[in-house]
């Protein structure tokens, strides 16, 4: 087949260009559910990435006249996986046209498994009888992904490949299973807050594992050492938990303490024992079935059993618990986290406000998340502000309104841009160095005594605190706005002719025209 050109994009940009090879591989899905068809096809990528880095470290091994390249250990300690004959990619590649692809494609999941510990019961292996019928077509697409390259640029090809192909599935599959993925503009707000480069992280509803490697990026673009930090995290759907193996493993960061339970962090906690250093979380939200008749007497409910129908302060009392004394954690939440009052969680938060804990509140634009337009906040907790580890405003709490942000990407979403990002990062940093020139902004950011929110009712709305900036002398309406608008504009068009549509069908059915005359 013709190779595919992919558009070169910065090193930072995690789409890296490939919309030709997802438009491509959309056509060859045919009729297969896109959920069975996501883990298909970021399989084989994976298992090209980590092939070619195995074929990649033999050649180097043979060249070296004092190496062996049999030698296991030889590949492990350089970061790559011991890849059978009948796992290699060439092997795949020269059996593409044949019939029987999808038993050769079975056979190399299941002989690297068996050769790798950590892969086991990760990989998908039912290619044969998964009904893709554009298998072979599958593999020539992807062996075509950065072919032209040189072998380092060839492997950094199907790593943002691999990101991207997952980003888009996300998209493509919207409420039915998207929620496992965090926008990636929110991880990146996450982690320049957090700045996490040493110590334990932990994300008690991992999904695919982007909070991971977006800490993998921090860490390497600030000089920082992998070895210097641990990963901890729990998933509860067996799929998802799959995809961040594997997403873990392409980026070479060590997935072993990452737990599958089908119980999920709440009523099966893997890390009971864990204080974590660094916490980042994107919650589910508003869970009404989260089994508080079988936590009754849990330890974590310190500030009050959450209620049966609503397990959101039953989620920020987990996180609570897993803080070290250094602690820090930033997390997602619904909007209704920050005033509720049903069920006692009012009082659980007031309880939690009391106790200092609560370092910042951002409220964020709607429209940024895949699965939903409902708006959402983020939480930044601290177990003690003043650790020297992180330092911050004892009594006092910082409130961002950034709900104005984030620029149209589709009809749909929404996506905060870097300085968006930069923005909201640097106003909390700045904002936690007592030596810094932090200032309150009206309409956006706002240092809150305790006192105040006391009078306040300890409700945690940012609007409330930071005021409403003024309109006098706002310019001129942005293009994205005025895009917004003629887009919302356009959709309610579209949904008043169906109306009017209906209502004259309606009257026509009664024996009526449209002009309220009777038919004759």
């Amino acid at each position: 087949m013709a190779l595919i050109k992919y558009r070169k994009m910065p090193h930072n940009d995690t789409s890296f260009g490939f919309e030709d090879a997802w438009v491509s591989a959309c056509k060859l899905r045919s009729n297969m559910d896109v959920a069975e068809y996501k883990y298909a096809v970021l399989g084989l990528i994976f298992l090209k990435y980590i092939s070619d880095t195995f074929t990649n470290v033999y050649e180097l091994l043979e060249s070296d006249p004092a190496a062996d390249p049999k030698d296991r250990s030889e590949y492990a300690a350089r970061g790559a996986f011991w890849v059978p004959k009948r796992a290699r990619w060439n092997h795949l590649a020269g059996n593409a046209k044949k019939s029987d692809i999808g038993k050769v494609v079975d056979k190399a999941m299941t002989s690297l498994e068996r050769e790798n510990m950590s892969l086991r019961g990760v990989l998908q292996k039912d290619y044969a009888s998964s009904g893709l019928n554009n298998l072979g077509k599958l593999i020539d697409l992807i062996d075509a992904i950065g072919l032209a390259e040189n072998k380092n640029k060839r492997k950094d090809a199907l790593l943002y490949a691999y990101e991207y192909f997952l980003e888009q599935f996300a998209n493509a599959e919207g409420k039915k299973d998207g929620n496992f993925h965090t926008p990636a503009c929110i991880i990146r707000l996450f982690v320049d807050i957090l700045k996490p480069c040493t110590g334990k992280i932990f994300d008690p509803c991992c999904g695919s594992g982007d909070m991971f490697v977006q800490c993998e990026k921090y860490i390497k673009n600030h000089n920082g050492s992998m070895d210097d930090i641990s990963i901890y995290g729990q998933e509860y759907n067996p799929n998802i938990w799959r995809l961040c193996k594997m997403n873990l493993a392409i980026h070479g960061i060590n997935s072993d303490l990452v737990k599958w339970n089908e119980q999920g962090s709440l009523a099966c906690d893997a890390h009971k024992d864990l204080r974590a250093d660094f916490i980042l979380a994107n919650l589910p939200f508003n869970d009404g079935y989260w089994g508080k008749h079988l936590l009754q007497d849990d330890s974590r409910w310190v500030y009050g059993m959450p209620p049966a129908g609503n397990a959101n302060f039953a989620w920020v009392q987990h996180i609570i618990c897993h803080l070290s004394s250094a602690g820090a954690a930033v997390f997602l939440m619904p909007n209704n986290s920050m005033s509720s009052e049903t069920g006692g969680e009012d009082k659980i938060r007031q309880k939690i406000v009391e106790q200092d804990l609560v370092d910042c509140i951002v409220a964020l634009p709607s429209q940024l998340f895949h699965n939903t337009q409902a708006p959402a906040c983020l939480w930044i907790i601290v177990r003690d502000k003043k650790n020297r580890m992180f330092q911050s405003h004892s009594k006092q709490i910082l409130f961002i309104d950034a709900r104005s942000m984030g620029t149209i990407k589709n009809r749909r979403r929404k996506a905060l841009a870097h300085e968006d990002v930069a923005k909201i990062a640097g106003t909390y940093n700045s904002w936690r160095n007592k030596k810094s020139t932090y200032q309150d902004v009206v309409g956006f950011c706002k240092s809150v005594t305790l006192d105040e929110i006391r009078k306040h009712g300890c409700i945690l709305t940012p609007g409330s605190y930071a005021g409403v900036k003024s309109q006098l002398y706002e310019k001129e309406p942005s293009a994205e706005t005025v895009e917004q608008l003629v887009l919302q504009w356009s959709d309610l068009q579209a949904k008043s002719q169906k109306l009017d549509a209906a209502i004259i069908k309606n009257i026509q059915s009664l024996g009526f025209d449209v002009h309220g005359g009777k038919s004759a």
